[in-house]
């Protein structure tokens, strides 16, 4: 075929804008990415690396570190029982998270998202414990848990009711499910957040039609809204399990992990032993288990909740 003045034209663009203008721009995203892409590797993968170095040795961080051990440190830990009890009760604040705190979110969003008046009031307050740091989260709720009653303001009601001060902070029985209602009041106004975004997505007209259909607000909620807030769901989820097994800031303050271990977390486990006792080898051998419980856990979550969005089709 006899190629024309304007064809030949097209043709030679072509050739000048091939590969050499995709490998210009190849190395154009490789620039922007690489202040991000050094800042990764410092500040993730290489303490990483180093903390599985000096999870192998008894160190106690002046110094080099020489006295190796091996995996003795991590043999060490598997025979620890407050170790054990650290990881039951990160499992328990998993499964308090997941069978109450997400779905109070969950309600809280659906009830804020409608046509409530004062909603807006509404998602700023229950928003707002977000918002506040974790060491002001923790102070205010000692002092609202305080056992003296002319002190602590929950006491004062439980006095008023005719029933004894209890200790919210110092009964082994008590600690955990005390912990857990701060989290939860910290913690579920980002997961309430979570879900008015994926409410959002949701075209009105389904439920509508629904409605239409002679479907009630139960049906409508369960068959149309849940299914499609299954993606959103999920990664609530994810984020309430690893938040969880990360937990330290709020426990520490308030309990340092007692009374007798029984709010001890892994995080402050691992604090313990790298920072009070200045033991890093060990405590690098606990970071080293809940990085491996996260990871673990990521994969695992993420292969069986695989699934389709049915928002993709809509």
């Amino acid at each position: 075929m006899e190629k024309t003045p304007f064809l030949a034209e097209i043709i030679d663009q072509r050739r000048i804008s091939g590969p050499p203008r995709r490998l210009q721009d190849s190395w154009l995203v490789v620039l922007f990415l690489l202040p991000a892409l050094i800042l990764f590797l410092l500040f993730v993968i290489y303490p990483i690396f180093r903390s599985i170095y000096f999870s192998l040795f008894d160190w106690n961080g002046l110094g080099p570190a020489v006295d190796f051990v091996g995996l003795q440190n991590f043999k060490n830990i598997l025979k620890d029982q407050v170790f054990l009890k650290a990881l039951r009760n990160a499992l328990l604040i998993i499964i308090f998270s997941v069978a109450a705190q997400l779905p109070l979110a969950l309600a809280l969003a659906v009830l804020v998202g409608r046509d409530l008046p004062g909603r807006g009031l509404f998602r700023t307050i229950f928003f707002m414990p977000y918002v506040l740091s974790e060491i002001n989260v923790a102070i205010m709720w000692m002092l609202l848990y305080n056992p003296d009653p002319e002190r602590g303001l929950l006491n004062a009601i439980v006095v008023a009711l005719g029933v004894k001060p209890i200790g919210w902070l110092s009964a082994t029985n008590l600690v955990l499910l005390s912990i857990f209602f701060v989290l939860t009041w910290k913690y579920f106004g980002f997961h309430m957040l979570l879900y008015l975004a994926g409410l959002q997505n949701i075209p009105v007209e389904l439920e509508e039609a629904a409605r239409i259909d002679g479907a009630n607000s139960f049906q409508n909620f369960f068959y149309i809204t849940l299914p499609l807030l299954g993606s959103t769901i999920r990664t609530s989820v994810y984020l309430s399990v690893l938040g969880s097994i990360q937990q330290f800031i709020i426990v520490w303050i308030m309990t340092k992990g007692g009374p007798v271990n029984a709010s001890e977390t892994l995080a402050t486990y691992m604090y313990r032993f790298g920072f009070v006792r200045f033991q890093l080898g060990y405590g690098s051998a606990v970071a080293i288990y809940m990085f491996l419980i996260c990871l673990i856990f990521s994969l695992v979550y993420q292969r069986l909740t695989r699934q389709p969005d049915y928002l993709t089709g809509l």
